[in-house]
Parts: C-alpha cells; sequence; structure tokens
C-alpha cells in the first residue's frame, strides 16, 4: 500500500515555520481524510492540520516541541489502495512543475537564517556562506548545517567565530548558549512553541526592516469628556465596552485612507501598497502575544470596530482564533498604554510597513492662550520602515490623526 506524507502547512502570511504543539493521533491509528492530526502553533495562531488522506498513521516524524519549515514532513499515512494511472501521471506532473519552480528559484532567501540555524552554525563554529541551502529559495535549513556538521564543512577560526553576517545576526539574548550556567536560586522556564515564534519574528523584523521612530503629543479632553459621557448608556444597550482604543482605530483607518503609502510593504524589488485597510491589534495573554485583526477598518463605524476588538481579544485569550482572522493586517495599532505605558518604540509588525504605539491618557498642564490648563493627552509613538517611508509622510500621518483626535465630540463624530 502506497505510503503519504504530511507536510508542515503554510499558516498565514509571512508564516515560515510551525511547532508541533500536541499530536492527536498515534501510530497505527485509523484516520479520515481532513481527521484533525496535531496541533501547531505559530507567531500568527494556533491551528489544527488537518490529514489530507485516509488511512492508517505509519510514522510521526515530527516530536511535540519540535519547530519544523513549512514543506517538512511531519508524519507520514499509509493509503489504502493503488493510485490509479491518471493519479501518477498527474503527479508526475506536480512533481516535475516543482523540480522546474525550484531551479528558477528566487535566492534572496538564502541569507536569511532562522535563529535555530544561527545557533546551531555558531555553536559548531560552521560557516554558513559555506554551505548549500535545501530549503525555499535556497535558504539554509536546520538540517542542511546538522548534515554539514556530520559530514565536515570548513570552519571559521576560532578568533573569527562569530556570525557570517552580522545584518542578519539575532542579538546576544535571544540565542541560549551552552555555556550559560545556572546558579542556586535560579529558576529555569521551558520556552513554549508560540514563545519561540514570536522571537522568530521579532528578530526577523529588527534585522530585515531599518527602523526609525517620531511621535506626536495630542490633546484628548474633547474625546475624553464625550466617550465618558455615552460610555454607560453604551455598555447597557451594547453589552460590551465603549473603549478609547476603538477611537484611535478608527482615526488611524481614516488618516491611512488619506495616506495610502502608509498602507504598504516592502517586496524587494518594489513596493506594494495596499487596498484594503486592516488594521492588526495586539493582544496580549499570559506568555504571548497575539495580533487579530480588524479587516476593512475605514468602511466600519465606531461601534463596529469596539465590537470587534471585544470579540477578538476574547478569542485570543480563550484560543479561538482562526487562521483567517490572523492574516491580512497591513497597518499594526498596539494599545500600550493600556498598562500604563506613556512613551515606547513598537517593533514592526512583519511584513508591514508601520506599527503605531497608542499611549496612556495622562492629566497634564499645558498651555492654552497664554495660560495654564489642566488637559487629558496622549503620546502616539509611530515605527516605522524606512525604506518604505520617510519622516515627511509619516509626520503628515500623524498631524491628521492628531487633528481628527482633537476634534472627536459629539457634535462631529458619531459612534454608530
Amino acid at each position: 500500500m502506497p505510503i503519504e506524507k504530511i507536510t508542515m502547512p503554510k499558516l498565514g502570511e509571512s508564516v515560515t515555520e510551525g511547532t508541533i504543539s500536541n499530536w492527536l493521533v498515534a501510530v497505527g491509528d485509523v484516520v479520515n481524510k481532513y481527521d484533525p492530526l496535531a496541533e501547531v502553533m505559530t507567531d500568527k495562531v494556533n491551528a489544527e492540520i488537518p490529514s489530507s488522506f485516509s488511512g492508517k498513521i505509519k510514522e510521526l516524524i515530527a516530536e511535540e516541541g519540535q519547530t519544523l519549515d513549512v514543506g517538512e514532513v511531519i508524519c507520514t499515512i499509509e493509503v489504502e489502495g493503488d493510485k490509479s494511472q491518471e493519479e501518477q501521471s498527474q503527479e508526475e506532473k506536480t512533481v516535475k512543475k516543482e523540480a522546474d519552480i525550484s531551479i528558477q528559484a528566487d535566492t534572496s532567501q538564502k541569507t536569511r537564517y532562522s535563529p535555530a540555524v544561527l545557533r546551531l552554525s555558531q555553536e559548531a563554529g560552521i560557516d554558513l556562506a559555506l554551505l548549500k541551502g535545501t530549503g525555499a529559495g535556497g535558504r539554509i535549513t536546520r538540517k542542511d548545517v546538522q548534515k554539514a556538521i556530520s559530514d565536515g564543512v570548513p570552519q571559521v577560526k576560532e578568533e573569527e567565530k562569530a556570525p557570517v553576517n552580522v545584518a542578519v545576526t539575532p542579538p546576544k539574548e535571544t540565542v541560549v548558549h551552552s555555556s550559560i550556567q545556572t546558579k542556586a536560586g535560579d529558576k529555569e522556564l521551558p520556552i513554549t512553541g508560540v514563545r519561540k515564534a514570536i522571537a522568530s519574528n521579532m528578530v526577523k523584523s529588527k534585522h530585515e526592516i531599518p527602523h526609525a521612530w517620531t511621535m506626536i503629543e495630542v490633546d484628548v479632553t474633547k474625546l475624553v469628556q464625550y466617550r465618558n459621557k455615552v460610555k454607560d448608556s453604551f455598555k447597557k444597550e451594547e453589552g460590551y465596552n465603549l473603549t478609547f482604543f476603538a477611537f484611535f482605530v478608527k482615526a488611524v483607518a481614516r488618516a491611512l485612507k488619506e495616506f495610502p503609502e502608509i498602507n504598504s510593504t516592502w517586496a524587494g524589488d518594489k513596493i506594494i501598497q495596499k487596498k484594503d485597510i486592516n488594521i492588526s491589534i495586539a493582544v496580549a495573554t499570559e506568555g504571548a502575544l497575539f495580533v487579530p485583526v480588524i479587516k476593512n477598518a475605514d468602511e466600519k463605524s465606531i461601534k463596529g470596530i469596539a465590537r470587534e476588538i471585544t470579540e477578538l481579544a476574547n478569542k485570543a485569550r480563550t484560543g479561538k482564533l482562526t487562521i483567517d482572522e490572523m492574516q491580512d493586517g497591513t497597518f499594526t495599532v498596539n494599545n500600550t498604554g493600556s498598562f500604563g505605558s506613556i512613551q515606547s518604540m513598537g517593533i514592526i509588525n512583519h511584513p508591514q510597513a508601520a506599527i503605531l504605539q497608542v499611549e496612556s491618557i495622562v492629566k497634564r498642564p499645558v498651555i492654552k492662550e497664554n495660560m495654564i490648563a489642566i488637559s487629558d493627552m496622549v503620546n502616539l509613538c509611530m515605527s516605522l520602515d524606512h525604506r518604505v517611508l520617510d519622516g515627511l509622510v509619516c509626520g503628515r500621518f500623524l498631524q491628521r490623526i492628531k487633528e481628527i483626535l482633537e476634534t472627536t465630540s459629539e457634535e462631529t463624530t458619531p459612534i454608530y
């Protein structure tokens, strides 16, 4: 009977690997097509991997807690019955097509190393520039490094035992070195698959994107008065909170409509300006951070945005987010003010071009008409990809958000 392979699927935009968190089957189990085989975690989402075939589980290749690149085999299934000649012919065509594509593959991935690859190469003193990658676009995988270690390849000199490409080397604190020892009283905490995925994505963002930062302060006194006036009646009628964050997301969506260049991404030889305005929002849980997406935020009312913020946050904290709810974000707004922060510099949510940190609203003395007054003030801190954006357009973008927020009132801004 033929043996079929199940591989790690691509579970979201820019996702290159996933971690097997829990096997739902064992060797010898009989499964039907589309039955769930395993739970997998990425920096984007938790999901189940369905079976592509009906048959008996032959081998579980990946272990729980193991991180694999997209396309790597995780298990095999013994499928009953022989394939028809038509199916075999179609498979041969597919294999040939994939081979042709691999020959012509873009080599832009060759010097993009994952943290696991960097750690292995550094510990073994392997010069990554001497290896030939077998991953997508010529990317060097963990298996390539392990094969080099076992087969033997030229190693870097002891005094040069450092990352080959400084631009893609993670900071020291992100690499676990075998020389780091625990002392009495120290507590070792296991790193979860989600935390590994988050770390990998953050390192990728910092190493690939030249970050720049800018900040603007906004007087939101009128907004605070407006929201505080209607929040109780809103909660009674709708059943969920009308948060300040909903007003900020709506203001950002309006500004993105007027400054579409902010709603872009770097694509190597071109910049892609996104048509849809999909706002990613950061939701923190115990030990993890998820970034669900409010789709077409510019078309939604403040009420609609408030409802989606509530629903997405609840799903993130109960592990019920779907893949679709985590995909296609074009700009991220992070509510750092909920933790009392007044100034921060966010790491851009790759492959987006910018992220906005909405800080805590605080009362401060300000000068108005040559007099001291107490106002509700908030800092908006923006991190930008300097390959895509410059200070001029970002400054105008923030000025527009400031104008929208400072004129938000019952007379100018409908909630429904």
